[in-house]
C-alpha cells in the first residue's frame, strides 16, 4: 500500500508537468517567485501547527527549491532554519545537522551576526542529541558569547536551556538544574509557553537524579516542576511534551514506591510515543521522497525547457517517451531506497525502545538502592552523632554542679550552650525536609535576649580571634529584659549569621546590632543586623546564596570551607518565625544581613523560695532513695547517667547489656528501668519484651540516642512507658521519670 500510495501521485504529477501546453509553462515562468516562496513557507508553518509534519516538509522543500537564486538568499536562510527546526523536532537529527551547517556557511559570508548566533544555538542542541558533547559545547559557547556581549537575555535563555540539556545528557544533574532555573525567568508570556513547559519537564527529570543532600526536597521540587509543566501542556495541547510527561511521571512514581502507577504511566508513554514516532518516521520518509523527487523533476523540467528552446517548440515524441521511462525508473529506485530506509528507521526505533526499557529498569533499581542507603545512613549517623554529644552535655552538666570557679563556669556555660546549639544543628541537618516543610514547631519560653546574644558572642570569640577580627555588639537598652519566644532557634540564627561573617572576614570588623523598631503594651519589634567588611557577595550570587549547599563560588568553598547549609537554615528558620532575611553586599567591601522579628514581652515576676525544691513540677524529694536500673553498653554514658541520678540521692545499678538487665530485674525490686536500645546481644526492645513476660507493672523508660520520630508506636508496643532521647536537659530527664512514677501511683513512700 505504501508503494501504490506514493507511486501514482508522483507519476500523475510528472505527466501533468511534461504534457502541459507550452504557453502555460511560459506563464508559470513569469509568476511572482517571491510570492510563491512565502506562500509555501506559510502553508508549511500552518501544517506544522496542525502536526502535519509530512506536508510541512513537502512545502518547505518547494519553497527552498524556488529560493535558490542569489537574490532570494534572505528567504533561503529563513526556510533552511525552518527545515532544520522541523527535522530536529521530529528527531531526524542527521538531516537537521546538515541543514544547519548550510545556514552557518551562508551566514559566515554576511554581517547577520544575530542569525549566526541563533544558528550556533540550534547546532549546539542538535549536537547534544547526536551525542557529540564537545561540539555541542563549542557552538553553545559561541552563541552565549554573542548574546551576552549584546545584552540579549531573551535569546540567551535558549542558550541556557541548551546548556541545561547538555549537562542533563552528561549526567551532571545539579548543573543542569542550575541552567534550567537561570533560563525559566525569561520564558514568560504566551510567546514562550512551549519553551517554558519544555524547560520545566527537563528540570523535573534532572531533579529525580538528585538526592536531598544535593537539592533540598528534590523529589518534591521535581513533582512541582512536572505539575507546572502539565498545566501549560494541557492548556496548549503540546502532544510531544504531554507524552514525555508520562515518562517523568513514571520515574516519580518509582521514587514514591508506587510501582502500579509507574507501570501505568510508562505503558501510556511507550504506546503513545510509538504512535508519534511512526508519524515522525512517515514524515521523514515523505521528506526524503519529496526532496529527491523535487531534484529529479527540476532537472527534467530544465532539460525539457532546453529542448523546447533548441527545437523551437517542436517536441519529439520519442524523446518524451524516453524521458518518461527514465523518470519511472528513478521513481521506482527512490521508492526502493525509501522502503529500505524505512526498515532501517523502524529497526532503530525498536532498539531505542529496548534501551528505554533497560534505562527504566536501571532507574528503578537505582532508586530502590538510594532509598535504602539513605535510610541506613540516617539511622547510623543519628546514633553516632548523638552518643558522643550526650557525653559532652552530660559531663558539662556534672562539672557545673561541682561549684566551678567563676572563669571556669563561664567556659562551661559556653560549652553547654555550644552543645545545645550543636544538637539543634544536627537535628536540622538530618531532617532538613521537615524544616523546609514548616513541620518544625516554634517553642514559646521566656528568655533574656541580651544574655542569649552574649552567650553566642562568647562561643564565637575564639573564631573571631583566630581570624584577627574585632567583634562589636551594640544593644538597645530600651529593649525589655524578658521576652517570649524560641531562644534556641534565635541563637542558631545568630550563630550562623555571625559565624558566616567571621569566616569571610580577615583582620576586619564584624558588628552585631540589635535595636527596637516599635513597641506596644505586650509586643516589641526588633531589628537584628550583622555587618562585616569582608570579601562580600556578587549581585549574581545574592539570589542563590540562601539555597541549600550554596556558596558564592567554588573558589570561596575551597578557601573558606563549609557546607553552604548555614544561610539556608537561617532563611527557613526566619520564615518559620514569621520573618525574612535581607542582604546588602558588594564584592570586596563586605556584607550586611538583617531581619525584623516580633516578640511578646514578659512581665517581671519575683522569684519565690521553694523549700521542696520543685522544678518543672518535679518533687525531687519524692525521687530520693528510688532504685534505678540503668541499662547502657557505653561506659562513659553509664558513668554520666549514674552520677546525675546519684546527685539527686537515687540508688543506681548498671547493666552492660539486655540479657544482664533481664536477670537483674528478676533478682531485684527496681522502681524504674532506664533502657538503651542498641546494645550487644539482645536489643533494648527485645529485653523489654522479655521483662514484660513476667513483670507487667515495672516502669521502663527508653533512654536512647536513636531518632524516634517515626518509631514511637514500636517503642510503646514493645512495653515502654516513656521515651527520653539523648542528649537531654536534666530537668526534663527528671520530670519524665517523676511523671512516669506518678502516673502509676508509685510515689507513695
Amino acid at each position: 500500500m505504501l508503494y501504490i500510495r506514493i507511486k501514482y501521485p508522483l507519476i500523475a504529477l510528472l505527466f501533468a508537468i511534461l504534457l502541459t501546453p507550452l504557453n502555460v509553462l511560459g506563464q508559470q515562468k513569469d509568476q511572482d517567485t517571491l510570492s510563491l516562496i512565502k506562500k509555501f513557507h506559510t502553508e508549511a508553518m500552518t501544517s506544522l501547527a496542525g502536526q502535519g509534519y509530512d506536508q510541512a516538509i513537502i512545502n518547505l522543500n518547494k519553497a527552498y527549491r524556488l529560493s535558490k537564486a542569489p537574490k532570494y538568499q534572505s528567504e533561503k536562510i529563513d526556510i533552511l532554519f525552518s527545515i532544520a527546526q522541523v527535522n530536529y523536532f521530529i528527531q531526524n537529527y542527521e538531516k537537521a545537522s546538515i541543514e544547519t551547517q548550510k545556514i552557518i556557511k551562508l551566514l559566515d559570508k554576511t554581517t547577520e551576526q544575530q542569525a549566526l548566533a541563533e544558528a550556533h544555538t540550534l547546532m549546539g542542541l542538535i549536537s547534544t542529541r547526536l551525542g557529540d558533547f564537545e561540539k555541542s559545547e563549542k557552538f553553545l559557547r559561541k552563541a552565549d558569547d554573542w548574546f551576552t556581549a549584546n545584552n540579549d537575555e531573551q535569546y540567551r535563555a535558549n542558550v541556557l536551556l541548551g546548556f541545561g540539556i547538555l549537562e542533563l545528557k552528561k549526567d551532571a544533574y545539579r548543573n543542569a538544574v542550575n541552567y534550567f532555573d537561570a533560563a525559566l525567568p525569561n520564558f514568560e508570556g504566551d510567546r514562550y509557553k512551549y519553551q517554558k513547559a519544555f524547560t520545566l519537564l527537563n528540570k523535573s527529570e534532572a531533579l529525580l537524579h538528585l538526592s536531598n543532600l544535593d537539592v533540598a526536597n528534590s523529589l518534591g521540587k521535581s513533582k512541582k516542576a512536572l505539575e507546572d509543566a502539565m498545566a501549560i501542556i494541557q492548556e496548549n495541547n503540546y502532544t510531544r511534551l504531554e507524552i514525555d510527561s508520562h515518562k517523568i511521571a513514571s520515574y516519580i512514581a518509582l521514587q514514591d514506591n508506587d510501582y502500579a502507577a509507574a507501570r501505568e504511566s510508562m505503558q501510556i508513554y511507550e504506546t503513545r510515543n510509538d504512535s508519534l514516532y511512526r508519524v515522525y518516521l512517515s514524515a521523514i520518509s515523505k521528506g526524503i521522497d519529496a526532496e529527491s523527487n523535487v531534484v529529479d523533476l527540476t532537472q527534467i523540467i530544465a532539460d525539457q525547457q532546453d529542448n523546447i528552446d533548441k527545437q523551437q517548440r517542436s517536441i519529439n515524441f520519442g524523446k518524451m517517451t524516453t524521458g518518461l521511462s527514465i523518470a519511472l525508473i528513478v521513481i521506482l529506485s527512490l521508492l526502493t531506497l525509501s522502503l529500505y530506509k524505512n526498515n532501517n528507521l523502524r529497526a532503530k526505533a525498536n532498539e531505542l525502545l529496548q534501551d528505554k526499557n533497560n534505562e527504566l529498569q536501571l532507574a528503578k533499581e537505582k532508586a530502590e538502592k538510594a532509598s535504602l542507603a539513605k535510610a541506613q545512613f540516617l539511622s547510623t549517623i543519628t546514633h553516632e552523632l548523638r552518643t558522643p554529644l550526650y557525653a559532652v552535655t552530660g559531663l558539662t552538666h556534672l562539672l557545673l554542679e561541682e561549684d566551678p570557679k567563676p572563669h571556669q563556669k563561664e567556659h562551661l556555660n559556653s560549652l553547654k550552650f555550644s552543645g545545645e546549639y550543636l544538637l539543634s544543628l544536627i537535628n536540622n541537618i538530618l531532617d532538613l525536609n521537615k524544616l523546609e516543610a514548616n513541620k518544625v514547631e516554634v517553642e514559646k519560653t521566656s528568655f533574656n535576649l541580651k544574655k542569649r546574644t552574649n552567650d553566642v558572642l562568647v562561643a564565637l570569640k575564639k573564631s573571631a580571634d583566630d581570624r584577627k577580627n574585632n567583634l562589636h555588639f551594640e544593644f538597645d537598652e530600651s529593649i525589655p529584659e524578658k521576652l517570649m519566644g524560641d531562644p534556641l532557634k534565635l541563637s542558631q540564627i545568630l550563630i550562623n549569621l555571625i559565624g558566616n561573617s567571621l569566616k569571610f572576614t580577615q583582620n576586619g570588623e564584624v558588628n552585631v546590632r540589635i535595636r527596637k523598631l516599635g513597641e506596644n503594651k505586650d509586643r516589641v519589634t526588633l531589628r537584628f543586623e550583622i555587618e562585616d567588611n569582608g570579601v562580600g557577595i556578587s549581585k549574581k550570587k545574592q539570589k542563590s546564596i540562601f539555597e541549600t549547599f550554596s556558596q558564592a563560588s567554588l573558589q570561596i568553598n575551597r578557601k573558606f570551607g563549609g557546607t553552604g547549609l548555614g544561610l539556608s537554615i537561617v532563611k527557613n528558620l526566619l520564615e518559620l518565625m514569621g520573618s525574612k532575611i535581607q542582604l546588602e553586599s558588594q564584592l570586596g567591601k563586605g556584607s550586611k544581613f538583617w531581619f525584623d522579628i516580633n516578640f511578646a514581652v514578659v512581665e517581671e515576676v519575683k522569684e519565690v523560695r521553694n523549700p521542696q525544691n520543685i522544678i518543672y513540677d518535679v518533687d525531687y524529694v519524692a525521687l530520693e532513695n528510688r532504685n534505678i536500673l540503668v541499662v547502657e553498653d557505653n561506659k562513659i554514658n553509664q558513668m554520666i547517667t549514674k552520677k546525675i541520678l546519684e546527685k539527686n540521692k537515687m540508688k543506681c545499678l548498671v547493666a552492660d547489656n539486655g540479657s544482664d538487665a533481664v536477670a537483674l530485674v528478676k533478682e531485684n525490686n527496681f522502681d524504674v528501668v532506664l533502657m538503651d536500645i542498641h546494645m550487644p546481644g539482645i536489643s533494648g526492645i527485645e529485653a523489654t519484651q522479655e521483662i514484660r513476660k513476667f513483670n507487667k507493672d515495672l516502669p521502663i523508660i527508653a533512654l536512647t540516642a536513636v531518632t524516634i520520630d517515626e518509631n514511637l508506636d514500636d517503642f510503646y508496643r514493645a512495653g515502654f512507658n516513656e521515651i527520653i532521647p539523648k542528649p537531654f536537659k536534666t530537668e526534663e530527664f527528671f520530670e519524665k521519670i517523676y511523671r512516669t512514677l506518678e502516673s502509676r501511683n508509685l510515689l507513695v513512700n
